[in-house]
């Protein structure tokens, strides 16, 4: 694995605290920090956790190169000291949190760092990159599989985004319910299912979509999904069961009144013999465009733009904040800012049907345990170790599962308050 340069992901403000720290003997004291947010994006009534996976793996290997500490001094950012703290750099501390798939609400403690003041302040600004990028498309890509209602969603987003944010936000979208990503790269890193058809260039480079479309059967059987829309879009499905039968596996339709277009194709697939044959959608499509899509005959979603943009919440606007030292609850009192000190462990509450009631969430201490509540967090990083993680496939189907527990207004696509209410008991 190639070593981060960590750089890259940390911010000035981060070593100056390392540097005056170093000087005035606090870098050692030992401090917890906690990432939470304040309120979910507009519109939102819950937050799913997902790149702590990928956290852990980059931790592995933050460290700050030759190169890098040479910049950092050459440019007057860290004395020789920390410079020399910075080259012998490895987290030794603990890392707890809650589980990929796991929502998360306002006041949520979804990960926790605890260690040095120096080792944890120093990732300030990886942790909030990584968490704050995944759990946005994590959440905005449930709410896509909420609205398409158990049909499949293909992830075909990697044109419309940074080449690495794109593989992150393939794992998001797959955690969060996407039965398929169109980027290999995911696929190969992540062990993600893979699906993508031709695209209209491939038809304009022929003499025209017959031929087209025979050259792709030729290649790759009837097992293939042609596009028909690059000319006209009866006659494109025409022109696509004469070539392949009525045993081709599906026609993709990328533009136009996707609602009225798939009734006609639907149509005129079945008179032509090929009704086994599945419709696929894409073009600009959100969670807002595939609900409304429920009722038309389509077999499975195309979702890019909207995917890696969050849909419209790009951030999950999690922040990282200093909330125990030395065992001391530590607070800011900022309006509109202020944070409960204190180490913080929380549960969910359910009722014996299994729906999630609450969330308590108790600072320095224990909640009350009842009957069907669930602790929330735990370990990622024992000591500096990663510490063992169930496969991404099984985090896809917590998510699954916590879905179906919260209150079924929870998953309404319009806005409200968030599905169930955190109720956060600072410490005595």
């Amino acid at each position: 694995m190639t070593t981060l340069h960590p750089t890259l992901l940390t911010d000035q403000y981060e070593l100056t605290m390392v540097n005056a720290a170093l000087k005035d003997g606090t870098a050692d004291r030992r401090c917890v920090f906690e990432v939470f947010t304040r309120r979910l994006p507009t519109g939102r009534r819950y937050g799913v956790v997902a790149g702590t996976g990928r956290l852990v793996e980059m931790l592995r290997d933050f460290r700050f190169a030759d190169d890098d500490l040479a910049y950092l001094r050459r440019a007057g950012i860290v004395d020789a000291d920390t410079a020399k703290w910075l080259a012998d750099y490895r987290f030794t501390g603990d890392i707890d949190g809650y589980p990929e798939g796991e929502l998360f609400f306002p006041g949520s403690p979804i990960l926790t760092v605890s260690g040095t003041f120096a080792e944890c302040v120093v990732l300030e600004t990886l942790v909030l990159s990584v968490l704050n990028h995944d759990c946005a498309i994590a959440a905005a890509s449930a709410r896509m599989v909420t609205a398409a209602r158990g049909r499949a969603v293909i992830e075909m987003g990697a044109r419309r985004t940074h080449e690495q944010a794109a593989v992150a936000a393939a794992r998001a979208a797959y955690l969060a319910g996407f039965a398929y990503t169109s980027n290999l790269a995911a696929g190969q890193r992540y062990g993600i299912p893979t699906a993508g058809t031709a695209a209209h260039a491939f038809t304009l480079l022929h003499d025209d979509e017959p031929a087209a479309f025979a050259s792709q059967v030729a290649a790759l059987g009837k097992n293939t999904t042609l596009l028909v829309d690059t000319y006209d879009i009866a006659q494109g499905i025409r022109n696509a069961i004469a070539v392949a039968g009525p045993d081709l596996l599906a026609v993709r339709i990328d533009s136009g009144d996707l609602s009225v277009l798939a009734q006609h194709s639907r149509e005129l697939l079945d008179s032509l013999g090929a009704t086994e044959t599945k419709i696929i959608v894409s073009g600009d499509l959100d969670e807002y465009a595939i609900a409304a899509l429920a009722a038309e005959p389509v077999d499975m979603y195309g979702a890019g733009t909207s995917v890696v943009t969050g849909s419209g919440a790009p951030t999950a606007g999690l922040v990282y904040k200093l909330v125990e030292v030395d065992g001391r609850p530590v607070v800011k009192r900022s309006e509109n800012k202020a944070t409960v000190g204190g180490r913080k462990v929380a549960v969910r509450r359910h009722k014996p049907t299994g729906t999630a009631t609450e969330e308590i969430v108790v600072s320095q201490g224990v909640p009350d345990h009842k009957p069907n509540d669930r602790l929330l967090q735990t370990s990622y990083v024992i000591s500096g170790e990663p510490a063992a993680q169930p496969p991404l496939a099984a985090a896809r189907d917590h998510l699954r599962q916590c879905l179906i527990s919260i209150p079924w207004e929870g998953l309404k696509l319009s806005a409200g308050d968030p599905a169930i209410p955190v109720t956060v008991v600072p410490t005595s």
